[in-house]
């Protein structure tokens, strides 16, 4: 086993037993099989698109497919299995559509005419003789270009799979999945090549999140500023987690009428901003602070468990029994819904205690995304030329139980007075609840949403920047950016494919970044780790 995909890595180097995340060295090992039998698919893919041939069941596979190896998406690995056959199966299926309008070309690589093995072990010793990452390429800088761009994708692939789910496609994403995949088995890639990857991938990935918003606005609403209770009231309940608006919904409509509350968690929490959403007089509140408590919390909330599209960490025996997961989400043992059919989830929570009391723990704002943040847009920029508001602080991100993420709740507590604060992903749960008042009757901590919110928070500082007739760069803008998994991997790549610079990243820098490759990004866009709270405002400030 070699995983360095998450910040977590083992000894900041990488898992080589065990993930940190929890999966085993078997589904390690069928997800990197996995990717190789994609690469073989794609191989075709990319050739049937030369000819017109365009299948959309295997573009949406094999987005879904990608998003399945995501850090915490699916550690089950019967369904790795399925998800490698169905690969190859769909590769013969395109190779004989290509050779039905000509000569088939025949691919050298051994990804085009992998076999898989007839037993999970078997499938699992392939995978293990793969050695993907390290065999992406022989110079340790390819090599490192080549995994932030695989990572990459595995992000984009995600928002693309939330986008397709609400009908929003562009044959481009599943396009440059191909094209990736196929690119990443190039011995002979250059650095300037690989560099100008990274950047389409970001490219691509500003297209993914657009769709995603397009989605979700689509069939919400824009959200707006919500107040969202933290305790609980006296009622049966359900706690949902994840991402996928659509899942949401459908639980919001089976439990409609049942005297049942749905409680968020995680980056659920900004759903209740969505009209759509928040009409539904049983979406009550949101449970939980951060990430690394989860396990602690989940076992204290008195009814089922949905997981939906991402899961974020094993769950414990001491509640394993009443989890259910949806989607590419999988625990060996752990029941999963088909066909977004939650009776089996209303049916434990109308059983399980519920609260039994009322709690009030007071209430955090949702919905600032731009639609309500350029909404006053006018007030902003007046607060800024009259100096009320001195500086913009992004900071957000993802979240993780590693030791070093409370930089970003003493960072948030030392912002001067006369500073905002936009912030978006689970990262925010270090300091989503804090009370920083306001500037001008505008709060000065504004939750902007999901990770994928991110395209919200672009088009904020676009306009901006054009309000103010200058560059996104020139704004009074900093960017403080945690990170855990490889959607900010995406994320990243497209801030700097935007050009924006000056981007302060951690809690730690991947371990996948060579130190050639970590002196190019310094010096193209000014990246840089954090250091303390106090040393980054003096820097950021004066």
């Amino acid at each position: 086993m070699f995983c360095n995909q998450c910040e977590q890595v083992a000894k900041g180097a990488a898992c080589t037993i065990v993930g940190v995340c929890g999966k085993n060295e078997e589904v390690s090992t069928l997800q990197d099989l996995l990717i190789h039998a994609l690469q073989g698919l794609s191989l075709y893919a990319l050739e049937g698109r030369k000819q017109a041939i365009v299948d959309d069941a295997t573009d949406l596979f094999v987005l879904e497919a990608i998003f399945s190896t995501l850090t915490n998406v699916d550690f089950d690995p019967d369904r790795f299995v399925a998800l490698i056959k169905r690969a190859v199966e769909l590769r013969e299926a395109m190779k004989a559509k290509v050779a039905a309008k000509g000569d088939a070309p025949g691919f050298a690589q051994a990804a085009a005419t992998f076999i898989p093995a007839g037993s999970t072990a078997e499938l699992a010793a392939q995978g293990k003789a793969l050695n993907l990452l390290e065999n992406l390429d022989a110079d340790v800088n390819i090599r490192s270009l080549k995994q932030i761009v695989l990572f990459g994708l595995k992000g984009i692939a995600a928002y693309a799979d939330h986008a397709a789910v609400l009908g929003q496609k562009d044959l481009a994403i599943p396009g440059f999945c191909y094209e990736t995949l196929t690119a990443l088995l190039s011995p002979n890639l250059t650095m300037e090549q690989a560099v100008a990857l990274a950047m389409k991938a970001g490219e691509i990935n500003l297209r993914a999140m657009e769709l995603l918003d397009a989605a979700n606005t689509g069939a919400y609403g824009h959200p707006a500023p919500t107040p969202v209770p933290l305790g609980h009231r006296k009622n049966k309940c359900i706690l949902i987690t994840g991402h996928d608006l659509s899942d949401l919904e459908q639980l919001l409509i089976q439990t409609e009428g049942k005297g049942i509350d749905i409680y968020t968690h995680g980056e659920m929490l900004p759903c209740h901003g969505y009209p759509k959403l928040k009409k539904y007089p049983h979406f009550y509140g949101h449970f939980g602070t951060a990430w690394q408590n989860q396990q602690k919390e989940f076992p204290n909330f008195p009814g089922p468990i949905l997981f939906t599209t991402n899961c974020i960490q094993k769950p414990r025996d001491d509640y394993k029994d009443r989890v259910f997961t949806n989607g590419l989400v999988g625990w060996p043992g752990v029941k999963h819904i088909n066909n977004k059919d939650y009776s089996a989830v209303v049916e434990m929570a109308l059983v399980m205690p519920g609260f039994t009391d009322n709690v009030d723990n007071g209430q955090v704002l949702v919905g600032f995304a731009r639609n309500t943040v350029l909404g006053v847009a006018d007030k902003v920029i007046d607060a800024v030329k009259s100096k009320a508001i001195r500086h913009f602080f992004l900071v957000g991100g993802c979240d993780g139980a590693k030791p070093g993420r409370d930089y970003f709740t003493r960072l948030v507590e030392q912002i001067p007075n006369d500073c905002m604060v936009l912030t978006l992903a689970c990262g925010k749960f270090r300091f989503f609840d804090k009370q920083l008042g306001d500037i001008s009757g505008i709060p000065r901590l504004l939750d902007v949403g999901q990770c994928n919110d991110a395209y919200s928070a672009i088009q904020i500082a676009v306009a901006l920047a054009k309000a103010f007739d200058c560059g996104v760069n020139d704004l009074p803008l900093s960017l403080v950016l945690s990170w855990y998994e490889q959607k900010a991997v995406s994320i990243l790549l497209t801030l700097l494919y935007l050009g924006i610079k000056d981007i302060r990243l951690g809690p730690s820098l991947p371990a996948f970044i060579s130190p050639a490759v970590l002196e190019f990004l310094v010096n193209a866009f000014d990246i840089k780790p954090v250091d303390t709270p106090e040393a980054d405002l003096k820097a950021i400030l004066g």
